[in-house]
């Protein structure tokens, strides 16, 4: 398989998706596609006009930047025929947003098999945020709040463990909640047969035949039930946890 999953789109200060652009770029060129069809459902509130405008504004954004990358979008939202444009697809990209509402409509859909078929066969695939989150085996270890009911949490399971997206070390200073390691630690107690891999932003996971690099600016936390947290600098060889 040949994947690109990506923590956060934007860093604090930045302009959209600027962090990655090279890594999103280096991957296309690696894998020979210049034309990327876009899965949108994560971005539900770019317009008040509704879902489907939502969609066209986040595509455009989307194609913005990947134009400068020398690399075109197309929406799966405007294909008349969503499977048929997943199996003529060069590359797929599934934008961040709310997770919940992504999984629901790619269920809905029928698109998590076809899209998990494509990519298994080597199909490159690009993910950020909620994008990164459906790769996963569940959508369990995301951040989002669950806005809509989706038929199950299972993902795609491109990866056999989990990703933390925007993973935080701390609480905002003032906030008395649980930290995002105990969050994760809850999680584990009730699945201690998967890992789970804290993504700090400016980090992401690439994929290939060789195995899985951790790249970007800074450390990745792997959290395992009965292990303590460990921390890996980026270059590091993650290839293990895709045997796990």
């Amino acid at each position: 398989m040949n994947l690109l999953l990506i923590s956060n789109s934007t860093n604090y200060g930045e302009s959209y998706l600027s962090w990655p652009r090279p890594y999103i770029s280096d991957f296309a060129k690696k894998h020979a596609f210049r034309r990327v069809l876009f899965i949108p459902y994560a971005g539900i509130s770019l317009s008040q006009e509704g879902l489907e405008k939502s969609y066209d504004l986040y595509a455009e954004r989307v194609k913005s930047v990947f134009a400068e990358l020398g690399l075109e979008i197309e929406s799966i939202h405007r294909k008349n025929n969503a499977l048929k444009a997943i199996f003529e697809a060069q590359a797929i990209a599934v934008g961040g947003g709310n997770t919940f509402h992504l999984v629901y409509q790619m269920q809905r859909q029928g698109l998590m098999q076809a899209v998990r078929e494509r990519v298994k066969g080597g199909l490159p695939y690009i993910g950020w945020s909620a994008g990164s989150n459906v790769a996963c085996p569940t959508l369990m270890t995301t951040n989002d709040m669950p806005i809509i009911q989706p038929i199950s949490f299972e993902c795609m399971g491109l990866i056999p463990f989990q990703i933390n997206p925007h993973y935080l070390d701390k609480n905002p200073e003032g906030h008395g909640g649980e930290t995002r390691e105990a969050r994760i630690e809850e999680f584990l107690v009730l699945n201690p047969s998967l890992a789970v891999t804290g993504l700090r932003e400016g980090t992401l996971l690439e994929i290939s035949c060789h195995g899985m690099e951790l790249k970007g600016q800074r450390s990745m936390r792997l959290f395992r039930a009965g292990y303590p947290p460990q921390e890996y600098e980026p270059g590091s060889d993650l290839s293990f946890l895709l045997k796990m």
